[in-house]
């Protein structure tokens, strides 16, 4: 199998290059379920102040693994973040009989193990691996990327990927889908951020958008559908620093691999 080095771009949405015509259709695209989910666990989660609250939504429909691997005491679920006290999903998830695993750079300890089901790995997902030739004490964190984490624990799968990895998700899910460990992945919650390009995106507005949108067109192409999106309107309504097109500038996305019965 040969490696792929960039993911294919969609076509322009009109026939010349326009800012205004990608938002509309990006916009479109992450607000229109493709599949239907009947059994959401939408129990919200408090953020900083009482009014944000966050649904980290999961389908928990017969149709698809995670429900039954979650009554076998089987399932397992990653958490990436940075630094939030915003925990309870991952204790509920935790609660319910998942192996959970939290990687955030800000914990004191390199691993903490809480309860019976809770790990915190002092750990940041990145889109590449640290370059060996320079000194490790020299590197901010210990950053890695997610399939070598996998590899380093002899996880084979992951049965929900939660990332709020706040703008560094563009990157990161395009290493997924290049290394193909996004195939390793029964569910996706991803926050992602529209307000700037986000880390290492290049080019003007409409090229970055239209990059956006290939994106997650390469999720579907690789059976993921989306079945829930969530407009934080708590947060600045900025699209790529623009007060336009009646964005958020976060929206909270979930996908599930349709192969995963």
């Amino acid at each position: 199998q040969t490696v792929r080095w960039h993911i294919e771009l969609q076509p322009w949405a009109s026939p010349t290059p326009s800012l205004n015509y990608e938002a509309l259709r990006f916009l479109k695209y992450i607000s229109t379920s493709q599949i239907s989910c009947e059994h959401m666990n939408l129990s919200s989660l408090k953020g900083e102040s009482e009014t944000t609250k966050k649904p980290w939504s999961i389908c928990l429909d017969e149709r698809f693994s995670l429900i039954h691997r979650i009554r076998s005491k089987q399932c397992r679920l990653y958490s990436l973040g940075l630094g939030s006290d915003d925990n309870q999903f991952e204790i509920s998830m935790a609660n319910s009989g998942c192996e959970v695993h939290r990687f955030d750079p800000s914990i004191k300890s390199a691993h903490i193990h809480e309860g019976q089901h809770l790990w915190y790995h002092r750990l940041s997902i990145d889109w590449r691996d640290p370059n060996p030739a320079i000194a490790p004490h020299k590197l901010h964190s210990n950053t890695k990327k997610l399939g070598t984490i996998l590899n380093e624990f002899g996880h084979q799968k992951i049965d929900v990927l939660k990332a709020d990895v706040e703008s560094a998700e563009w990157k990161i899910l395009e290493n997924l889908i290049l290394e193909d460990v996004v195939e390793q992945i029964g569910q996706l919650v991803i926050e992602v951020h529209i307000h700037w390009p986000g880390f290492e995106v290049s080019g003007n507005d409409s090229t970055v958008v239209r990059y956006w949108y290939s994106l997650l067109r390469e999720l579907e192409l690789k059976d993921f559908r989306l079945f829930h999106t969530y407009k934080d309107l708590s947060k600045p309504q900025m699209f790529l620093k623009k007060e336009a097109f009646n964005a958020s500038s976060c929206y909270t996305l979930s996908w599930v691999n349709t192969r995963w019965k």
